[in-house]
């Protein structure tokens, strides 16, 4: 890398040998060699990769964010009652979510932590799941600052009664599947949703604001059945490949792929 000198290193890592945990590896080699490197820096990007720091830092803003426990807490505590959604701590792109990882018994609860625990995702908890609507929301750097994205709603079309409603990894890589085809982003927004869209817009720049994002970002929420926002997590990394969803967004707004990069890259080199 340094024989090579570059001007810029366009980071798109997303994992090192297949883990998440060690997103954080590239950027924070590029500040060891004081290469200048796109999109979000070192500091954002550990500590959004683990859900359960962000989610702290998030409720410590005053920033809506589900309730959660771990095992720790568990053994602790004891078990507590509603529904839960077991989640990794580390990994994203819904690696090791089902339809079985919304639990409402306490064993079941429980149980699915332990067994989270033993995969290959490793250290996991359990997140208060929240029964209704789910967004994206792209976030891009812009020559007046940070630019909220057109907002993408993920609709779960057709979903039995009982069939959770989550993006799991299914819904994301398994294009045979029922989830990859009955989940549908959808940009169409009815005028009764106006505030609704206002505040996820307000809550996504908190978020960038909050994590000190650089570029661009991605985040994810649920609102629930009383029209509340919740954030699930900030994606400080967002896969902008012609076919996903940031890109999808971008388009909504008169960019094009090129103009997105230009724009991380100009964001990048603007300190």
């Amino acid at each position: 890398m340094r024989s090579l000198d570059p001007d810029l290193v366009f980071n798109i890592v997303e994992s090192v040998e297949g883990s998440g945990r060690l997103v954080y590896f590239a950027p924070a080699l590029l500040d060891f060699l004081r290469i200048r490197y796109s999109g979000c820096p070192t500091e954002a990007i550990f500590v959004t990769s683990n859900k359960l720091l962000s989610k702290k830092m998030l409720h410590g803003a005053g920033i809506p964010t589900p309730g959660w426990v771990t095992l720790a807490d568990v053994d602790r505590e004891g078990t507590p009652a509603g529904s839960w959604i077991i989640k990794s701590v580390w990994e994203h792109a819904s690696i090791g979510l089902t339809e079985g990882s919304v639990v409402t018994a306490p064993s079941s609860l429980v149980d699915g932590l332990h067994r989270a625990a033993a995969s290959a995702a490793g250290d996991s908890f359990a997140e208060l799941y929240i029964h209704g609507r789910e967004f994206n929301v792209s976030v891009l750097a812009g020559p007046r600052g940070p630019e909220v994205l057109p907002l993408a709603e993920m609709v779960f079309r057709d979903f039995p009664e009982g069939k959770p409603r989550i993006v799991d990894y299914r819904a994301k890589w398994d294009e045979e599947s029922f989830e990859f085809k009955n989940t549908v982003r959808s940009f169409e927004s009815a005028p009764e949703d106006a505030r609704l869209a206002e505040e996820l817009r307000n809550l996504a720049a908190k978020c960038w604001n909050l994590f000190q994002l650089r570029g661009y970002a991605r985040v994810d929420f649920r609102v629930d059945e009383a029209g509340l926002p919740w954030v699930l997590e900030v994606n400080t990394n967002p896969c902008i490949s012609k076919q996903a969803g940031f890109l999808a967004a971008a388009g909504r707004a008169g960019l094009s792929q090129a103009d997105v990069v230009a724009r991380i890259i100009a964001d990048s080199v603007a300190e």
